[in-house]
């Protein structure tokens, strides 16, 4: 399944699962670098997702039915 068709949920829970791997003391060194490439290219889909999701809530909308934009900090 492409990182498009994930839920940003399923891709953060292989990160997690990236992470733990890396952790292991036992990890031969090819392994541990392509586990490592693999959770930077899942870590800036992830980015790019929030990112997108950031885009469509700089907008509210109040009880009244109002829009209100909110500031949304770059960094």
């Amino acid at each position: 399944m492409t990182e498009e068709k994930r839920t940003f949920e399923e891709v953060m829970a292989e990160l997690e699962e990236i992470t733990k791997k890396l952790e292991e003391a036992d990890v031969p060194l090819d392994e541990a670098i392509a586990y490592y490439q693999k959770g930077i290219e899942l870590s800036k889909w992830c980015d790019q997702k929030l990112a997108q999701v950031e885009k469509q809530v700089a907008e509210i909308v109040d009880e009244k039915g109002n829009r209100q934009a909110i500031e949304v900090e770059e960094g």
